[in-house]
């Protein structure tokens, strides 16, 4: 069976600003959770986007052609709607653009130190971890909460969600396709998991913690943490769940699309037309 094919879908979502700091059901600590994830959205598209962008003219394949400049297209649509969520944040007094500037800054020192071979083994590990997530947040609705009061942000992760599954393997067909295979090549891509997984998770948890101090400066966040460890790792969530997906990347066959969720996709008409309508 082919692969799904990615397509560009220029999608806004009016989100409320009113509700930026509480709109999942679970409360504060679980919404600045999400919250702290689209921080990295806007200069981490981009960032993808020039990985893969690097070898571009490499690609003879037609499909894998179009399926990049579907994969830019997409990725391009995500950096624009996450920067204004983010905006939401800086304009509710939270440390957006702090927080974004700093990863902006990491960034590009990972475009000094690093050649593109390793910004690309980079691009497509947080692929992997950004499609492992997503697909845990499709199957398990609860991820998101009963958001009835702000529908908008629900519909935005599970549009970002859809679309990240729909192109999880583009960026690593592209490294399929211009690497080596060797077990240098290899090596490479593993490490690229171990490193961004690691980075990732730690600027996540300092990141929270600057967000949900910023909004309540004075208040103890102890049970917040409480509830958000038990949104993490006991219900719904269960984050633990997603080991053995992570560790299926260091298979040497591995692929993507061995993992095939592409029935999620069948959501994707339903939800585009909710959002074009208003609803």
């Amino acid at each position: 069976m082919d692969n799904p094919q990615p397509q560009r879908r220029d999608l806004h979502f009016p989100l409320d600003a009113g509700r930026i700091n509480d709109w999942h059901s679970r409360g504060e600590h679980v919404s600045q959770f999400f919250n702290t994830m689209s921080l990295y959205f806007p200069e981490g598209e981009k960032f993808f986007i020039q990985a893969v962008r690097h070898y571009r003219d490499r690609v003879s394949d037609p499909t894998l052609q179009q399926a990049v400049t579907a994969f830019i297209g997409q990725e391009a649509m995500h950096g624009r709607e996450h920067r204004v969520y983010n905006q939401l944040m800086q304009d509710a007094g939270l440390p957006a653009e702090r927080i974004e500037t700093f990863s902006l800054n990491r960034l590009k020192m990972a475009h000094k130190i690093f050649p593109p071979s390793m910004q690309l083994s980079m691009t497509i590990a947080l692929e992997h971890l950004t499609a492992i997530m997503a697909a845990h947040l499709l199957r398990t609705p609860e991820v998101l909460g009963g958001a009835a009061s702000a529908p908008d942000y629900v519909r935005l992760w599970r549009w970002h969600a859809l679309e990240e599954t729909e192109h999880k393997a583009v960026a690593f067909d592209v490294w399929k396709t211009v690497m080596p295979n060797t077990l240098g090549s290899y090596l490479k891509r593993c490490w690229g998991l171990i490193q961004t997984s690691w980075f990732f998770w730690l600027f996540t948890a300092i990141f929270h913690w600057k967000m949900s101090k910023a909004a309540h400066p004075k208040e103890s966040h102890l049970r917040g943490y409480l509830r958000l460890f038990g949104f993490l790792f006991i219900k719904p969530a269960a984050w633990l769940a997603l080991a053995p997906a992570w560790f299926a990347y260091f298979k040497p066959g591995f692929h993507p699309w061995q993992h095939d969720n592409r029935e999620a996709l069948a959501e994707l008409p339903q939800l585009v037309s909710e959002v074009r309508a208003g609803a």
